[in-house]
């Protein structure tokens, strides 16, 4: 069986990405700080899993690497300690895999690393993977991180760096934090609700990955987000309708800006990121639009 590294293995993309690779016959060795609680959420596989706490614990090159790893870029406020731990997490982290395959023989012929829209900064028009990195700070972080992996370049890998939207899936997620609001109809509108969210349902995502492994089409940056974004009022309309509840309450800006800070303007701002370069190389949604995602995933 090929082997892959794959780091972010427990997260909430590799929760349902692990699976659909051991479903495909791969041989995973899955980065993680605890193993003993791993290997027990994973035990249902049946699966042989090698988990390892550190890359010197690698003794051969994989075939292939997927690395997701990074904490959550919303679950904090973003103080100077919690920016360090996001870059940390994603950055250093990517370095030391990096350092460690180069030590090791061979190269691998898929490398698979993570990024997010957040890379093109706060616009109001449409980004491709052909624009320029944004100045803020998540716009530094992800390009940072994209660049910690270009030490793995070579003629024998492929490198792909998917910038990835507000991913949909239950339980837990970006729906995870309003499914209870909204079920208590008291969900509705961020501001003023007319900025752009960038989205992708999880199984498109996971079906994102396992295509550019399995037909290696043109390596480079990708955006895994949904052909269709929508308006933060149409995305709040659409999950009002699934859960047939109102969406009257807005959300005001001011005193969330009070409270997240910076953090804020992930909710209040966004971007509108259009996957061409998938469609282009001839990968297909399951969920192009947001409506068939919710029912999908509610129904």
């Amino acid at each position: 069986m090929a082997q892959i590294l794959l780091t972010g293995a427990t997260g909430f993309i590799g929760d349902a990405l692990l699976p659909a690779l051991i479903n495909d016959r791969y041989s995973l060795i899955c980065l993680t700080r605890d193993p003993r609680n791993a290997s027990k959420k994973y035990q249902y596989l049946n699966a042989s899993i090698r988990w390892i706490t550190n890359f010197d614990q690698l003794e051969s090159m994989p075939e292939y690497v997927i690395n997701l790893s990074g904490e959550g870029i919303a679950d904090s406020r973003w103080t100077d300690h919690r920016k360090q731990i996001l870059r940390a997490s994603r950055i250093d982290i990517t370095k030391a895999l990096v350092n460690r395959l180069n030590r090791l023989d061979g190269e691998p012929s898929v490398v698979i690393s993570g990024s997010a829209v957040g890379y093109y900064g706060l616009r109001a028009s449409d980004v491709t993977e052909t624009d320029s990195s944004g100045s803020d700070f998540a716009a530094q972080l992800c390009a940072d991180w994209e660049a910690s992996i270009s030490g793995l370049e070579s003629d024998q890998t492929q490198i792909y760096t998917i910038r990835i939207g507000v991913v949909l899936g239950r339980p837990g997620g970006f729906l995870g934090r309003l499914e209870i609001p909204f079920k208590l109809g008291i969900g509705g509108p961020m501001g003023r609700g007319d900025q752009m969210l960038s989205w992708i349902h999880r199984d498109d995502l996971v079906a994102m990955i396992r295509w550019l492994i399995s037909t290696t089409p043109e390596p480079g940056p990708y955006n895994a987000t949904s052909p269709e974004p929508v308006s933060n009022q149409e995305f709040t309309k659409a999950l009002g309708r699934v859960l047939k509840r109102p969406t009257l309450v807005r959300v005001p800006a001011a005193p969330m800006r009070m409270i997240l800070g910076e953090l804020a303007d992930l909710l209040f701002k966004g971007q509108s990121a259009r996957p061409y370069r998938a469609i282009d190389q001839g990968f297909q949604f399951k969920y192009p639009d947001v409506s068939s995602a919710l029912i999908a995933l509610f129904r």
